[in-house]
C-alpha cells in the first residue's frame, strides 16, 4: 500500500479548497492527489503527471471513483506548462512536487532502483527513453563516471569506486554493482545506510535527469499559478532541497530564470512568497511508520502578482 509522506503537512501548505484547479506534478500511485481530490470536491479539478506507465496506471486505479475530476497525463513535470496549455489551462490554484523514485519503483525489483534485492541496473522513470543506468556504468570513461557519482551523490570516495566499477566491467544488476561499491569504501558504515546509496542516487538522478528537469519545471510552475496559488515541493536528498530552496529564494528576490530555463519571469518583480523559512519534516511517529519518510523535507511558497 503506497503511503504518501508529509500528507497533513502537504494539505497544510498546499491549502487545497473546493472548486479549485490543482496539479499533482508526480502522481506516482495517486495517494497525495487522493487526499487533495477529496478536499476540492465538489466541482474541484486535479491535472495529475508522471512520466511512468506503471505509475499512472496506479493512479487511475485509486482515483477512478473521482471521474472526470482526476485528469491523468503522461508526461514530464519539465513539459507542466505545455499539459496545462493543452488541458485548456492558463491559471492553476496550486502545484505540488512529490520528488525522487517511488516506493513502487523501489519496491519493483525490475525496475533496478534498489540495491537491495537482484535486478537489471535499468533506473529509468519513463521505459520509453533510451538511456539506462547499465549504459553509464559500462559505457563512461572513469573519470566521467566518478564526477557523476560525486556531482549527483556527494560521494567522497567516488574516484574508487568509479576505478573498481571500471575493473569489474561488465557490470550488469544492482546487487553486482552494490557488491563492488561496498568493497571500494574503506571504514565503517554509518548505521542504516547501505555504502552504495549515493552511488545509486547518482546514476537514477543522471539517468532521468532529474534536476536539469527540476531546475527548469519549478520556474514554469510558478509561473502558472494564479495570486495566492501554493507551491509546494517534497524532497528527499540535499541536491533536491537546495535547488527547491535557492529556487524559491530567487523567484522571491523577482530574478530571471537561471540560462537556457524555458520562461522568464519579469526582472526585478517578485514572482513567489516563501511560506516555509525552514524545511518541514516528518515526524517521529511518521518515520515509524514509514521509515522511507525520514529523509524528507517540505517546502512551500506562494504565488504573488507582478505587475
Amino acid at each position: 500500500m503506497h503511503i504518501p509522506v508529509l500528507l497533513e503537512e502537504t494539505l497544510y501548505w498546499l491549502a487545497p479548497r473546493p472548486g479549485g484547479v490543482y496539479v499533482d506534478a508526480t502522481v506516482g500511485a495517486g495517494g497525495h492527489a487522493e487526499a487533495i481530490l477529496e478536499r476540492i470536491a465538489p466541482g474541484g479539478r486535479l491535472v495529475g503527471l508522471d512520466r511512468d506507465d506503471a505509475a499512472l496506471e496506479a493512479a487511475r486505479s485509486r482515483l477512478r471513483r473521482f471521474g472526470e475530476a482526476a485528469v491523468l497525463v503522461r508526461a514530464n513535470y519539465a513539459a507542466i506548462k505545455e499539459v496545462l496549455a493543452t488541458a485548456g489551462l492558463r491559471e492553476v490554484d496550486g502545484i505540488l512536487f512529490d520528488l525522487g523514485a517511488s516506493s513502487m519503483q523501489f519496491d519493483d525489483p525490475a525496475r533496478g532502483f534498489s540495491f537491495q534485492v537482484p535486478g537489471p541496473l535499468d533506473m529509468r522513470m519513463d521505459r520509453g527513453q533510451k538511456t539506462t543506468a547499465a549504459d553509464l556504468v559500462n559505457g563512461l570513461p572513469e573519470r566521467e563516471l566518478a564526477d557523476l557519482i560525486w556531482r549527483y551523490g556527494e560521494e567522497r570516495f567516488s574516484r574508487r569506486i568509479a576505478r573498481a566499477v571500471v575493473r569489474a566491467r561488465p557490470v550488469t544488476t544492482t546487487v553486482q554493482l552494490a557488491e563492488i561499491v561496498a568493497r571500494s569504501v574503506p571504514g565503517r558504515w554509518p548505521r542504516g545506510r547501505h555504502p552504495a546509496t549515493r552511488t545509486f542516487q547518482a546514476l537514477r538522478i543522471a539517468v532521468n535527469d532529474e534536476l536539469l528537469n527540476l531546475d527548469n519545471a519549478i520556474p514554469d510552475a510558478a509561473e502558472v499559478l494564479r495570486g495566492k496559488g501554493r507551491l509546494c515541493a517534497i524532497t528527499f536528498h540535499s541536491l533536491e532541497d537546495r535547488l527547491i530552496k535557492h529556487t524559491f529564494l530567487r523567484l522571491s528576490r523577482g530574478c530571471t530564470h537561471p540560462p537556457g530555463a524555458s520562461a522568464a519571469v519579469p526582472f526585478g518583480k517578485p514572482c513567489l512568497r516563501i511560506l516555509t523559512r525552514k524545511p518541514v519534516t516528518p515526524s517521529r511517529d511518521e518515520v515509524l511508520r514509514n521509515p522511507r519518510a525520514r529523509s524528507a523535507k517540505l517546502r512551500a511558497a506562494e504565488r504573488v502578482t507582478t505587475t
